[in-house]
């Protein structure tokens, strides 16, 4: 039996403080990927990604395309994660993934970064076990270190700044760092250059590829017209944040 709890938290029934809200197939499930982690996967080179991946298929892992998964990277159910194309979790993250954790196309999870899917209900004294969906949308960029709490949503495109504490889910194209983690600028994205292009030829780019002409006059408020994405948008900007009206 479970209860939820606020912010998307399902709390496991537990017969006490110390008994394990896990079944025995659920347990020995985890025993054996544990040494099947710890012997097949952990060891293998960087070029052998199509190894680890097939590794993560055979017990539950849920692939699309071709994500990247670090060999150092640690993955503790991997029936609970679902890996969209060119995904990456990168060297020593951590998926602990107790719940279901997604990672979209392109999202980048860097190094020593803690997915945290499970927690602990603080409201009685047994502490029972509490476990809530992580979703890292595509074109993510969640920098080193940081701290992704269960039963968050970090919306397409945003950036976590490294050793930031994400306690809420972050909106789209939003910049957030801190602890806990607080919205500090929009991201702007510009082309890749053309070949044989120079940087001053760029044309820069708004959140979600919005097209900004700003007539020379960098800083000033300008209007932006949409384009990439989304086609028909408008808004304003002033100096790096783009608005849309």
């Amino acid at each position: 039996m479970t209860r939820m709890t606020n912010r998307r938290l399902t709390v496991l029934q537990q017969d006490g403080a110390f008994a394990s809200p896990w079944s025995v197939r659920a347990r020995l499930r985890v025993l054996l990927w544990s040494v099947v982690y710890a012997a097949l996967f952990r060891p293998t080179p960087k070029l052998m990604l199509r190894w680890r991946l097939v590794l993560l298929k055979l017990f539950g892992a849920r692939i699309e395309g071709r994500p990247y998964v670090a060999s150092s990277a640690r993955v503790r159910m991997p029936w609970n994660l679902t890996l969209r194309h060119r995904a990456c979790l990168g060297e020593h993250a951590e998926c602990y993934n107790l719940g279901p954790i997604e990672l979209r196309e392109r999202c980048t999870i860097a190094q020593h970064v803690y997915l945290c899917a499970g927690t602990h209900d603080i409201t009685t004294l047994d502490l029972p076990l509490a476990v809530g969906p992580i979703v890292i949308g595509a074109d993510v960029f969640v920098g080193a270190k940081a701290f992704v709490l269960p039963g968050v949503i970090v919306g397409d495109g945003a950036v976590v700044g490294a050793a930031a504490v994400v306690t809420r889910d972050v909106e789209p194209w939003t910049i957030v760092a801190g602890n806990p983690a607080k919205p500090i600028g929009s991201r702007v994205l510009r082309p890749a250059l053309a070949r044989g292009a120079t940087a001053d030829a760029a044309t820069p780019i708004g959140a979600r590829g919005v097209a900004i002409d700003d007539g020379g006059n960098a800083g000033s408020a300008v209007t932006v017209t949409g384009g990439g994405a989304n086609p028909g948008m408008a808004g304003t900007v002033t100096g790096d944040t783009v608005a849309a009206e």
